[in-house]
């Protein structure tokens, strides 16, 4: 069951294919849906895409194809099927926005910050789901080529795999990035760094709000 915005933009993207044998990029589709930002845009096609409803062609930076439609769609004669569409790679300079939340610590905990700026970064680096940015702050992660100043894009998840670098919370007031593991009865939290120790943790004090999706680097 789609929502109508869903439903509006898979429509609109099959009839931007059918007319241009292109996709349509992130800012035609914002325009079309009447939507503030881009960042709207992706949360509609993650959702999509999770439905299998389209999917993103592997490398091809952010081409789309519609697999299926949905009921009660525009009768056989207006429909394209996902056979017949041409897409095609959209504009490579195609950015989303999305939230920074403040520093977060690679070295030692610090209070976890949340912040209301709008962080912009290439499509092209996100996958499905919802994501947000954090600054790197130490240089405890140097050995996974996590640098102070780095910016960390999370994907929104509460729970980890072990060898998963994570974005965790401890005792609800402290974040911090590192790599999960579990030890036992306990949650180990890894640096990247010989300098540090492993963090240990009981599990109920220790929260999983993100893992690591990419980083962006300025020069």
């Amino acid at each position: 069951m789609l929502t109508a915005k869903q439903r509006e933009l898979l429509l609109f993207i099959r009839d931007h294919l059918h007319s241009s044998g292109v996709s349509p990029s992130f800012d035609e589709m914002r325009e079309a849906l009447d939507l503030k930002s881009k960042s709207g845009v992706h949360r509609l096609i993650s959702a999509l895409e999770e439905r299998q409803f389209i999917r993103r062609l592997p490398n091809r930076a952010r081409a789309l194809e519609v697999l299926r439609l949905p009921d009660g769609a525009s009768p056989a004669g207006s429909e394209v099927p996902a056979s017949a569409a041409k897409p095609v790679p959209i504009a490579a300079n195609d950015t989303i926005d999305i939230p920074l939340h403040g520093r977060i610590a690679a070295g030692t905990p610090i209070e976890a910050l949340q912040g209301s700026e709008n962080f912009t970064v290439p499509a092209a680096l996100l996958g499905p789901g919802e994501h947000y940015a954090l600054e790197v702050s130490g240089d405890s992660m140097v050995e996974e080529g996590i640098l102070d100043g780095d910016f960390a894009l999370i994907r929104k998840v509460d729970t980890a795999r072990d060898g998963e670098i994570v974005v965790a919370l401890i005792d609800e007031a402290e974040a911090t990035l590192k790599t999960f593991r579990r030890e036992g009865q306990m949650v180990r939290l890894d640096p990247a760094n010989r300098s540090y120790e492993a963090q240990r943790y009981s599990p109920d004090r220790v929260r999983i709000q993100g893992r690591l999706a990419g980083l962006i680097r300025r020069y």
